[in-house]
């Protein structure tokens, strides 16, 4: 009995060192890009892609913030990889309240930059 329960306690130490260490790569990257998550129900690799996709649309405008051409990129990106229907929302400032599939919430920020990204389902319309 002590053999497994030494086991168990490795095991579980192991896990914890594996949970930590995913944590500080995935902190590192957002602070590469300068990225701060707000609030989320997105797997890392979706989060990791939208803040790619902003980070590189961001870097291709210099001086004003185009937030329509920056949620229309984001929206497409999402889209043509992960099947419609994604909706973003772009500003330094807003107000929102939507409902999500599950999964597919990521409110961020980039530099000064609030970024809402979400998926609802679709339903076929009847005729």
């Amino acid at each position: 009995m002590e053999a497994a329960e030494e086991l168990e306690r490795r095991s579980k130490f192991l896990n914890s060192l594996i949970q930590k260490k995913k944590a500080k790569e995935q902190q590192d990257q957002n602070d590469q890009f300068n990225v701060r998550v707000r609030a989320c129900d997105m797997p890392l690799p979706l989060q990791n892609k939208a803040f790619k996709c902003a980070r590189d649309h961001l870097d291709t405008m210099p001086g004003k913030l185009d937030s329509k051409r920056l949620a229309l990129a984001l929206k497409k990106e999402f889209d043509c990889s992960y099947g419609p229907a994604w909706h973003c929302i772009v500003g330094a400032s807003f107000g929102s309240y939507v409902t999500h599939s599950l999964g597919g919430f990521l409110y961020f920020s980039i530099d000064k930059v609030y970024i809402l990204l979400f998926k609802t389902a679709v339903e076929p319309l009847e005729h």
